[in-house]
């Protein structure tokens, strides 16, 4: 089952996408990374992939084995994880469930949380960062994002 929440905006309480997403077999959120305000000066130092997963969620073995395989598929795509969430001067600090494949623990992560089903929340580059923002834009990277993750997914 494909379900798609939010894309317009149209989620202002966020744990009603997960409400709504019920049956599914996993939970997707998608969206793009910026830094803190403080770094916004040096912006163009960050970028890459980053996953997030919450050991609230009840399916979190689950939720770390989907991410985990998202993010060797985005790596195998040519993408690299970001490294500066798990930094405790440059993020917040997140610390890594697999460092390997770019995946953080964030377990207040609203839609990662509560869902009900294994989720993963996807933060597929950092836009404040010019050069980054300008590959986003591609259509043909974002399909190469967007392939790794769903065979991930699969995985």
């Amino acid at each position: 089952m494909l379900f798609r929440s939010g894309e317009r905006g149209d989620y202002a309480v966020l744990h009603h996408r997960t409400r709504d997403a019920r049956g599914a077999d996993l939970f997707v959120s998608i969206h793009h990374d910026s830094v803190k305000e403080r770094l916004l000066p040096r912006a163009a130092e960050f970028s890459g992939f980053s996953l997030f997963i919450s050991g609230r969620n009840p399916r979190k073995a689950r939720s770390l084995a989907c991410a985990s395989a998202m993010g060797e598929r985005l790596r195998a795509a040519g993408f690299r994880p970001s490294r500066y969430h798990a930094d405790p001067e440059t993020g917040a600090p997140r610390p890594f469930a697999d460092e390997a494949n770019g995946v953080h623990w964030y377990d207040n992560l609203a839609v990662a949380r509560t869902a009900a089903m294994p989720a993963v929340l996807v933060e597929a580059g950092v836009i404040v960062n010019t050069e980054e923002e300008r590959r986003m834009r591609d259509p043909a990277v974002r399909r190469r994002i967007a392939e790794a993750v769903a065979a991930g997914a699969r995985d």
